[in-house]
């Protein structure tokens, strides 16, 4: 088996030790190399051609999103971020994905139980699909956006909706999320979604989302309403349903159990649509890693809802859509820049 070559890059002796003996545990990974910054590292591409990356967010010398930047115009190389669960470590993180990050894991905090083991368990496999992931070339400066517009007018704000629209996403999730939402008009149907992140990334996501769309984004709160022109964020470390009261749905938001390792998970979310929505549902599964959301989607169609997966060639990681294609979940496989006008005629 040919093994992946990874470069560690970090300003932490600590930090490298750990990446370095987690990663070469795996048989499919190996540790091609350590830095200390980005100088350095700079170097070590060059000579030892790693597949992918793991890169601290804050650097010595030159930041980490500065060196993102110039890597991704000058030999674009998988990269997943190594991110602090601060405020200043999200939102560098999220913008760390725009310039082109497959994905990114949180450092562990010792004061959390199993919370390092988890993070081992997390590190390996998001290494070992961002070295098989596509990376995103975009121009200098360049990042996903479209055009704020106003929301709605306040009768369709304050309108709740027949029609639902579900998505699910993981590695590469961000960005599509992005493009599906930002197409959405203000007068949407209302929206639920679960991207695989963690506390308080979500919330960070969400206010971006909200920045760049037509539509309200935010995180999701327990009893919220699904309403036209809204989509709620399922909430990092927490699962999320659909739920419904006569003509009105809203959602749960509960300390569930990880479902397929995940909290929130798109199972947890689709498998309640399928329940009580049924065919006022539109879905699609979009970009990542792994296999949840295939068995949601597919209970969904079943229930009569109709379903989308994102197709191979526009996917970062070909997971999560791949799955749901095999059980014969999807009704229709698509380019992701058709996706958000399909679930809009589903769902009219």
């Amino acid at each position: 088996m040919t093994r992946s070559r990874v470069l560690v890059v970090d300003d932490s002796a600590l930090m490298r030790r750990m990446l370095s003996e987690v990663l070469s545990k795996d048989p499919g990974l190996e540790v091609v190399g350590v830095a200390a910054d980005p100088i350095v590292a700079a170097d070590q591409i060059k000579s030892l051609a790693p597949d992918v990356l793991t890169l601290d967010v804050e650097m010595p010398r030159m930041d980490g999103l500065t060196f993102l930047e110039k890597l991704m115009r000058l030999r674009p190389t998988p990269v997943v971020m190594v991110s602090s669960l601060t405020e200043i470590g999200c939102d560098t993180t999220l913008r760390a994905l725009e310039l082109g990050a497959v994905d990114f894991v949180t450092k562990p905090r010792a004061s959390v139980p199993g919370e390092s083991a988890q993070f081992a368990s997390d590190l390996v496999a998001k290494v070992r699909a961002a070295a098989r992931a596509r990376v995103r070339v975009r121009p200098a400066g360049a990042a996903p956006q479209v055009a704020k517009a106003p929301v709605a007018s306040t009768g369709a704000m304050l309108r709740t909706t027949n029609k639902v629209v579900a998505l699910g996403a993981s590695t590469g999730g961000t960005d599509a999320l992005m493009e599906v939402l930002g197409s959405m008009p203000a007068d949407a149907p209302g929206i639920v979604v679960v991207q695989h992140m963690p506390e308080r990334f979500t919330k960070s996501f969400a206010e971006r989302l909200d920045g760049a769309c037509r539509i309200k984004v935010k995180e999701a709160q327990d009893g919220d309403r699904v309403l036209t022109g809204h989509a709620l964020i399922a909430p990092g470390g927490r699962q999320m349903e659909l739920t419904r009261s006569g003509a009105v749905y809203g959602v749960r938001v509960f300390d569930g159990e990880r479902v397929n390792r995940h909290r929130p998970s798109v199972d947890v979310l689709f498998e309640s649509c399928a329940r009580v929505a049924g065919a006022n549902c539109a879905a699609a599964l979009l970009t990542g890693m792994g296999d949840d959301g295939a068995r949601g989607l597919l209970a969904m169609r079943q229930a009569g809802a109709r379903t989308l997966a994102q197709n191979e060639a526009t996917c970062v990681v070909y997971g999560m859509p791949k799955e749901a294609v095999a059980l014969g979940a999807a009704e229709g496989v698509l380019p992701l820049n058709e996706i958000g006008a399909r679930l809009r005629q589903l769902a009219a």
